[in-house]
């Protein structure tokens, strides 16, 4: 069963913990006694309704205050495929969640208060998400039944969206615009009797007829060796294999491959899936290579085809999400970790900071604060082997942690 991973957005109070419980409510995906806890919540808090947020604002200050703080994965599945909703805050004191929550996601779902229209946070969300390459969005134009289901005032966001869509550098987007209510249920599961003049399909329709194939950009396979299996056993005493998962495309038995950083060649011989022998290893699947060649491979290798390899350099440029309290500067060390790998880096320039509200860049800025936006230029002290994050998500991603603290302080985007 295919399993889509979905990133929610949106302003504060815009619903988007609203629209996930209705979503688990109306695909019968709660449980009994959840149903009970938030029934009995909604009445002691003096609502004549089911409050559906209650389903996922999960910590006590979220519950208190009404809002979205760390981000919720919620995991629901129908009969044709299995979700997983990163339910991210909207606040703009925790957009490093949002970048977070939305980094691995294959689709998003960006609210919009109907009331309210296109606002500044509209804009840094959209802008997150193109930032993060996510293909599928779907604009949920919420709380419908507040304008009195109007056409008009759909029709005056979706151009207002769509002036904001001219500004954006990743064109490769499929954007699907829905009228829904998420308190009331109109659009979301079920079609709505309140929007005659929508033609279109309901929030999960669309979501069901997602093509996997869809949702992730054109790549060339990366092969990252996580483990080297050499089985002490007679039967299998010169066995050696590479375990790992594929990224970006396919693998083939009969291909011709590089490793990396050796630059050694050879020729696929085997796949093993599991206990199978399979002739393509298919992206995302994780399988054991066998080589033709008895070459020296170790942990942290990268086997890629000989006709599209990598870039593989001590430094590159990226454009970060700085999550830490303490500011990043120039001439500051870190631990970078791409994929497998970690190698220890310096901060060489700021190049230039990133307004997400698509208001332009600032060149005169010395140092990044928590949930900044910038290019940053790292040196390395190896190579790594890498790619364009526009050309490759995974391989074109990373994380920097703090050697001292060893936390994770911010995430890159190489480019």
């Amino acid at each position: 069963m295919d399993v889509l991973k979905i990133a929610t957005a949106g302003s504060v109070d815009d619903g988007k913990s609203t629209l996930i419980g209705r979503l688990l409510y109306d695909t019968k995906s709660l449980t009994s006694d959840k149903l009970e806890a938030i029934e009995k919540k909604s009445k002691q808090l003096g609502y004549d309704y089911l409050d559906f947020s209650l389903a996922t604002d999960g910590l006590v200050a979220e519950r208190e205050q009404g809002i979205t703080i760390d981000v919720a994965h919620i995991y629901f599945s129908t009969a044709n495929k299995s979700y997983i909703i990163a339910d991210t805050p909207g606040h703009v004191e925790y957009t490093r969640n949002m970048v977070t929550g939305a980094s691995t996601s294959q689709a998003a779902i960006v609210l919009i208060d109907a009331r309210k229209g296109v606002i500044e946070q509209t804009n840094r969300h959209f802008f997150i998400n193109n930032l993060l390459r996510i293909k599928t969005v779907i604009v949920a134009i919420n709380k419908m039944d507040l304008v009195d289901f109007s056409e008009e005032r759909y029709n005056e966001i979706k151009s207002e969206f769509e002036a904001l869509m001219s500004k954006r550098d990743y064109q490769d987007q499929n954007i699907t615009f829905i009228p829904v209510s998420a308190l009331k249920g109109d659009n979301v599961v079920n079609k709505s009797d309140n929007t005659p003049w929508y033609k279109g399909e309901t929030l999960l329709e669309h979501l069901e007829n997602i093509n996997q194939k869809d949702v992730f950009n054109a790549g060339t396979p990366r092969f990252p060796v996580q483990y080297v299996i050499r089985p002490k056993t007679e039967e299998f005493h010169d066995f050696r294999g590479y375990a790992g998962k594929v990224y970006g495309g396919e693998l083939s038995v009969g291909d011709d491959v590089v490793i990396l950083p050796s630059q050694t060649k050879s020729k696929i011989k085997e796949i093993h899936f599991y206990n199978q022998k399979v002739e393509t290893a298919s992206r995302r699947s994780s399988v054991l290579i066998t080589l033709e060649d008895d070459v020296n491979i170790s942990r942290g290798d990268m086997i890629v085809k000989s006709n599209d390899l990598p870039v593989v350099d001590k430094q590159f440029t990226a454009t970060i999400s700085w999550m830490d309290s303490q500011n990043l500067t120039a001439g500051n060390k870190y631990v970078i970790q791409h994929g497998v790998n970690k190698v220890l880096a310096k901060v060489n320039a700021i190049n230039h900071k990133i307004n997400p509200d698509y208001s332009g860049i600032d060149d005169s800025v010395s140092a990044l604060g928590m949930n900044d936006i910038a290019s940053v230029t790292f040196k390395l002290n190896k190579p790594v082997f890498y790619d364009a994050f526009k050309d490759h998500r995974t391989n074109g991603s990373f994380i920097i942690i703090d050697s001292k603290s060893n936390n994770t302080v911010g995430a890159g985007f190489i480019q």
